[in-house]
């Protein structure tokens, strides 16, 4: 794997040698050339001192620089006029805007489909006081602007209405989600509970978002030639509707040397078709093959009934949401997270490392923060449903692992405090995953070293940080529900620390772009 770059600290006003040295680069140096000229005006945290001075220059040299270099140029000027979000009224985005009349003219003669046309795209979102001249131009037919392209555009442009605000599923792009009224209405909840300063917080998170992958995807394409979309038809009618079915508690008995009450580690007794610690005397809830040691202890006093009532009230919550994990949010996440913008990573990439990598021992095999079970039916492959459990803390994902995988187990619980006892399982799996708890990472993974078997497989899939700083920039940039401060990343030095302190051996280390891929072993 490449060493991790960073753009060069700037030395006072923009030295004019860098942008002759840009625009007369050959092929070769204009990636790094780039860099250097990006790094005298622009940071990842913010605009240079010399960014309002440079814009003029850079404005004007987009007139005699051909296509790929515009297209670079572009989106540096969308970078600095992002330096100042959310304010729209800022000094840099202020001189930046000067240059409009330039920019789309250019979006007119840039061509269908283009590199160009997609940086012109990602600069021009950040201007929503030129709204509609802008949805004017890109709406323009011999563009052939894409409907994914468009709705970020309008997205990025469009004002907060504080009396009907509308946060949230306009990630890839807003023409990913199809909600019914149901969905709707259930958005329209959450978001009355929120603040004034909470639904503003929201807004602004998610127009950075938009805007990160509009980027992102502008710049891969200015220098690769292209960056593809992922088409996101809708979820077919009924995907999500339907009760799902799942194993009795005999499959989970027969794994009983494994699994453990989360309150006293003791073991769990199953006698009677219910749930309960052996030891504490804990009830837990069970219902449509899914066990909860979620909670830890629930209180003498609730039944088994109250407990499996609240769990079928909670999986009332977005039942489509594990469809849309699948369909929408899985591959955008891998584009920007794993610089997958080519498909140099397949779904048949992934199946096939697992299937050629997974060597359980002795023990069930753990489907760690399954989701919606797209992998763990790749494992039912390998090891069939009798070997198999998957666990999750999401129960709409586990919903939709529920109608895929009718025989295949599934545990609420969280990946931090695995409800196993030490070396009981054969394997572990956990995919695409990791960082969704980038900050406890190092937990988790000690969790699974802990639970097990000496000679079990731990194979791994996430992500680091990209080696260009704009490319991290973007990354960094998304700011989902469950990560408000911004998307964390992995160095691999990290994760080879956190590994062998678990006790696990790394027997193949791969990955393309910023993907990472690990088979480790549990050496004692």
């Amino acid at each position: 794997m490449t060493t991790r770059t960073t753009a060069p600290a700037p030395a006072g006003p923009l030295d004019t040698g860098l942008l002759d040295a840009f625009a007369k680069a050959p092929e070769d140096r204009l990636d790094a050339e780039f860099l250097r000229l990006a790094g005298a005006v622009w940071g990842e945290d913010a605009p240079r001192g010399a960014a309002v001075r440079a814009v003029p220059a850079l404005v004007e040299l987009m007139d005699s620089a051909d296509d790929r270099r515009r297209g670079y140029l572009a989106v540096l000027l969308g970078l600095l006029a992002e330096s100042e979000h959310p304010a729209t009224d800022g000094p840099v985005l202020a001189a930046v805007r000067r240059g409009l009349d330039r920019y789309l003219e250019l979006l007119r003669r840039s061509g269908a489909g283009t590199p160009l046309t997609t940086a012109l795209l990602y600069l021009l979102s950040h201007f929503p006081g030129d709204r509609e001249r802008i949805l004017a131009a890109a709406a323009d037919e011999s563009l052939a602007v894409g409907k994914e392209d468009l709705t970020r555009l309008e997205r990025s442009l469009r004002g907060l209405d504080p009396a009907d605000p509308d946060l949230g599923r306009c990630w890839p792009s807003p023409a990913a989600w199809y909600l019914d009224e149901d969905e709707r209405d259930f958005d329209r909840g959450q978001i009355r509970g929120l603040t004034p300063e909470q639904i503003t917080a929201n807004w602004n998170n998610d127009t950075r978002t938009v805007l990160a992958y509009s980027g992102m995807k502008a710049y891969w394409a200015v220098r690769h030639g292209a960056a593809l979309e992922t088409s996101y038809p809708a979820p077919p009618a009924g995907a999500a509707a339907g009760e799902p079915s799942g194993p009795g508690a005999d499959a989970f008995a027969r794994h009983a040397d494994a699994l453990r009450c989360p309150s006293c580690r003791g073991r769990l007794d199953f006698a009677g078709g219910g749930v309960r610690c052996g030891e504490c005397s804990t009830p837990f809830p069970f219902a449509r093959g899914m066990l909860d040691l979620s909670g830890g202890a629930t209180g003498s006093r609730a039944t088994d009934e109250d407990d499996t009532a609240d769990l079928l009230q909670k999986l009332a919550a977005m039942p489509s949401m594990g469809v849309y994990y699948e369909s929408v949010l899985r591959p955008a996440f891998l584009r920007i997270s794993g610089l997958n913008w080519d498909d140099a990573l397949t779904p048949a990439d992934e199946d096939a490392y697992l299937l050629a990598r997974t060597r359980p021992v002795d023990g069930p095999v753990l489907d760690l923060a399954a989701g919606a079970g797209r992998w763990t039916a790749v494992l039912e492959q390998a090891v069939g449903a009798d070997r198999l459990i998957a666990l999750d803390l999401g129960l709409p994902m586990l919903n939709t692992l529920r109608r895929r995988l009718p025989d295949v187990p599934a545990v609420i619980a969280s990946a931090l405090d695995l409800p196993f006892g030490d070396a009981t399982l054969g394997a572990v799996n956990c995919w695409n995953a990791l960082q969704a708890f980038p900050e406890q990472a190092d937990v988790a993974i000690a969790e699974v070293g802990r639970c097990l078997k000496p000679g079990g497989t731990f194979t791994l899939m996430t992500f680091r940080w990209a080696d260009d700083p704009v490319d991290r920039y973007f990354q960094s940039s998304h700011h989902f529900p469950s990560r408000p401060a911004g998307m964390l990343l992995f160095e691999l030095e990290d994760l080879r620390k956190w590994l062998a302190d678990a006790g696990l051996e790394i027997r193949d280390e791969s990955g393309v772009g910023s993907t990472v891929l690990i088979t480790a072993v549990r050496t004692a």
